[in-house]
């Protein structure tokens, strides 16, 4: 049986550097396996992502607590999602959505015509969930990656 979700009142917000860098490392790594961090998410590096798309990097604040988060980005020709997280005890609630669609329109004000994700297979809670937001699996290549040391 489930049980109908308690409203959670919430605002969006630019990510603040470095107030919010603590809480939201925290955030991405209690949220699941779906959000993998790695070598790009060291403070030196989101300061870097931050500096370069501060518009694109929201968090969804509660009384006063950082409840989710999701970091963007934007090349000048393809837009890149990247670690959307919402606290494990406010799920179900819109945030994520409220985030994501923030998300888009400021894509889309800056020309943006494409976005793009990555889901692991096994992540179907967010296969779901951006299928039921309107995006689509595009099984059109092998995803490869190199590692700059």
């Amino acid at each position: 049986m489930v049980s109908e979700a308690v409203k959670v009142d919430f605002h969006l917000r630019e990510f603040r550097w470095p107030e919010d860098l603590q809480v939201v490392l925290d955030l991405w790594q209690r949220s699941g396996p779906g959000v993998q961090l790695g070598r790009s998410d060291t403070p030196q590096e989101i300061y870097k992502k931050q500096q370069r798309d501060p518009d694109l990097f929201l968090v969804a604040e509660s009384q006063g607590q950082v409840i989710g988060a999701v970091m963007g980005g934007y090349d000048g020709r393809r837009g890149l999602v990247y670690h959307l997280a919402v606290d494990p005890g406010c799920r179900q609630r819109g945030l994520g959505a409220a985030l994501m669609e923030e998300l888009e329109v400021r894509l889309r004000q800056k020309g943006c015509r494409k976005c793009y994700l990555l889901v692991t297979r096994e992540n179907r809670t967010a296969i779901a969930f951006y299928e039921r937001h309107g995006w689509e699996h595009m099984d059109l290549v092998y995803l490869y990656g190199k590692e700059f040391n």
